[in-house]
């Protein structure tokens, strides 16, 4: 059964920069990909990025674009979002997700879910 925690959400000054992560458990992810998402208070819940665990290719919602930095580590089973410029809007409850066996990444269902992580920008 995979596992996903995320951890590194905190209270951070608008303009201040902040690195969550995500560690995935269970099982071997090779042809998967992971997503971030993120969910407002009173909002939908919105993708934020995705990557695969295997090749360079990421993508981004436009909101977040030259702003946040999706990465991974292979060897410890971690995705990253690297978060710059955060603004008071980026506030939200972030969530990384599974979607196995996914190719085009913009196309990815998830269907793994972590616990969220509580990310708040003070203006």
């Amino acid at each position: 059964q995979v596992q996903l925690v995320e951890s590194g959400g905190e209270l951070v000054q608008a303009g201040g920069s902040l690195r969550l992560s995500c560690a995935a458990s269970g099982r071997t992810f090779s042809s998967d990909a992971m997503g971030w998402f993120r969910q407002a208070p009173g909002k939908e819940r919105e993708f934020v990025a995705g990557i695969r665990w295997s090749g360079p290719n990421t993508y981004y919602a436009d909101s977040v674009k030259g702003r946040f930095t999706i990465s991974r580590d292979n060897a410890k089973n971690t995705v990253y979002l690297r978060m710059n410029g955060l603004k008071p809007e980026d506030t939200a409850v972030y969530y990384c997700a599974l979607s196995p066996d996914c190719i085009i990444i913009a196309s990815c269902r998830y269907n793994s879910w972590g616990q969220g992580t509580q990310v708040t920008v003070s203006s």
